[in-house]
């Protein structure tokens, strides 16, 4: 393992343990619990995955699968969940905070020297956010696994982008909706965010086989298939099932059974819904093209 790949990967592991540390101590303090550090015994899991891939993959990331990306996000999770579930059920003692929406009130927390005054939501909503910009650099910084190529990291790379501000869009507009004291909509919320962020440790959608010749060779539908279509076929995958599929649920709910409607709710679920309907299209253009040629192009016997 060459000095660059180890500084890397330490660097790497050691911003997540910080991240997720942060949103500990911010548990503790909230809660005004110190029971609370157990939470850190979810970065075992991490430490653990550290040592063996030093040991045994000399710090090499997996092709397909990212441990520490999944570690990383197992560590910092339950912190998030206990902060919007605590926060949607105190909102009534959140009034006198400091609002990061301009420069004057960042300069007033500056002046206090403490981080203490900022509003819960903009606490949160930080959090969000260093969670899904470390996620993207994390796994740029992380040592190629075997057989991934450059091209296919930028590409990556690229798809995290648009993914994370999805996702983030999604958490942030859809929490905003939440009536006061109604934890079932937070609850669904947030188990819908953390299905969505499993995106981030599994990436087949952009990895896949560069096998491009075998698709004339191959020796069935299955083979064409994942020879020439599996980045398309994991998109839409990913696609309906992880992403713009249960955000669009979640948006219906809240719009038909909670009673929630404003023009922005209602652009988003149009955005997921032409999403949705759009990737079944691309399914079945996909399934036209695996269509067996008739019988009459046939040569004769």
């Amino acid at each position: 393992m060459n000095l660059f790949t180890f500084v890397c990967a330490i660097i790497t592991r050691f911003l997540f343990i910080l991240v997720s540390l942060v949103g500990v101590w911010r548990v503790t303090k909230v809660k005004n619990d110190h029971l609370y550090w157990l939470l850190t015994v979810f970065y075992l899991p991490l430490v653990a995955e550290m040592i063996i891939t030093f040991k045994r993959r000399k710090g090499q990331d997996y092709k397909w699968f990212s441990p520490s990306i999944l570690f990383f996000l197992i560590s910092i999770i339950p912190s998030i969940w206990i902060l919007e579930l605590h926060h949607h059920g105190n909102r009534a003692g959140n009034l006198q905070c400091i609002k990061l929406d301009s420069w004057e009130n960042v300069k007033s927390m500056r002046l206090e020297g403490s981080v203490h005054s900022v509003c819960p939501k903009d606490w949160i909503l930080g959090l969000h956010q260093a969670l899904l910009i470390l996620l993207i650099l994390g796994k740029w910084l992380l040592p190629l696994g075997g057989g991934v190529t450059r091209d296919e990291l930028s590409q990556l790379l690229l798809v995290f982008v648009g993914t994370a501000a999805d996702i983030l869009e999604f958490t942030s507009e859809s929490m905003s909706d939440v009536k006061e004291n109604n934890q079932q909509v937070v609850y669904i919320i947030l188990a819908v965010w953390t299905w969505s962020m499993l995106q981030f440790p599994f990436h087949l959608a952009v990895v896949t086989s560069r096998s491009q010749n075998s698709d004339e060779s191959g020796d069935g539908c299955c083979n064409f298939l994942m020879s020439r279509h599996s980045t398309d076929i994991w998109n839409i995958v990913e696609s309906l099932f992880i992403q713009d599929g249960p955000f669009l649920v979640v948006r219906l709910i809240v719009m038909i059974y909670f009673d929630v409607f404003h023009q922005m709710l209602v652009f988003f679920a149009i955005k997921n819904f032409l999403v949705v309907i759009l990737n079944l299209y691309r399914l079945i253009v996909i399934c036209l093209d695996l269509k067996p040629p008739s019988s009459s192009s046939s040569p004769p016997i």
